[in-house]
């Protein structure tokens, strides 16, 4: 499936979005125990919530970080939320930083100069943003732009057939 601008389409389902969080909890299980998650808004909100749980961690902070503005390119980077002071004391030592997606690594960036020795995790990277994660999922394509499901409503689906038909 290929979207109107030319990138690969990888849509998620909330299943395989729950899934796929689910196995990075088990894989941040043994790189722990951690005493606070800082989740990157708003993408990191929902498995910052699914690791949480099933890690136990009761401490969720956010940090909030603007670069796709709007919803396809990706912009300069704008820190609209900092991270609570008592959790950057010693450079984030014993945090987990979770997000949706690592694209690029330029947000990941941003927030490993403010914690340089927290644990970075997402649950999809790419090759260009991989080198920013510590630990993550699933690896696609730089030129796949991932259809979240809390961005998606029900609609109507091509078959395959009919896109590639030429």
């Amino acid at each position: 499936m290929v979207d109107p601008q030319g990138q690969k389409a990888f849509p998620v389902s909330w299943d395989q979005f729950h899934r796929d969080a689910r196995a990075l909890a088990w894989r941040l299980s043994g790189a722990g125990p951690f005493e606070a998650i800082v989740c990157i808004t708003r993408g990191g909100l929902v498995p910052a919530a699914i690791v949480a749980r099933e890690l136990g961690t009761r401490v969720i902070e956010t940090v909030s970080i603007a670069s796709y503005h709007d919803y396809q390119t990706q912009g300069g980077l704008q820190v609209l939320k900092t991270i609570a002071p008592e959790l950057t004391k010693a450079g984030g030592e014993r945090i987990l930083v979770v997000d949706d997606l690592v694209d690029t690594g330029k947000t990941l960036k941003v927030v490993r100069e403010m914690l340089p020795k927290a644990h970075f995790a997402a649950v999809y990277a790419k090759p260009l943003g991989r080198p920013m994660v510590d630990t993550f999922i699933t690896e696609v394509s730089q030129d796949t732009w991932i259809y979240f499901p809390w961005d998606m409503g029900l609609a109507f689906q091509p078959p395959i057939a009919k896109e590639t038909a030429g």
